[in-house]
């Protein structure tokens, strides 16, 4: 199964503990891997969409990130409008998106969310992209 894996670099640091996890997880299940990096989550589905414009053959997607609230409203529309874009992209094309990108208030709270040995959101979004490309091939939809 080909997975290709968007990760935005905003806060460099915290990609690299949400990137390991899913890694570990898809590495683990021997899906083949694409990786990309963007600058931020606002990109992501960007890339999503380009994939399936070039039909490029991925089964799945993992869609990795953190956006940390600052001092102005920009956060809100950061959050709201990736999830936004990766659900319509998810729903309207019947793709399988795993989002591991985390919204918090703080770096402790990404800290906590990103790391393997917490709550490890990049293996939580890469299981996630496993089990749905496996429901929609028991529902035989193609990809």
């Amino acid at each position: 199964m080909r997975i290709l894996v968007i990760e935005a670099r905003f806060y460099n640091k915290i990609s690299d503990a949400l990137l390991e996890g899913a890694m570990k997880v898809l590495q683990a299940n021997k899906a083949e891997i694409t990786k990309v990096t963007v600058p931020g989550a606002l990109e992501v589905p960007h890339v999503i969409s380009f994939a399936e414009k070039a039909k490029a053959g991925f089964d799945g997607y993992v869609a990795l990130g953190c956006v940390i609230r600052g001092e102005t409203t920009h956060y809100d529309y950061v959050c709201g409008e990736s999830a936004r874009a990766i659900m319509d992209l998810a729903v309207d094309q019947q793709l399988a998106i795993g989002n591991g990108i985390i919204t918090v208030e703080n770096e402790d709270q990404a800290w906590a969310r990103a790391k393997i040995d917490g709550k490890d959101k990049g293996g939580f979004a890469a299981n996630a992209v496993l089990k749905m490309i496996k429901i929609r091939r028991e529902l035989n939809i193609s990809s």
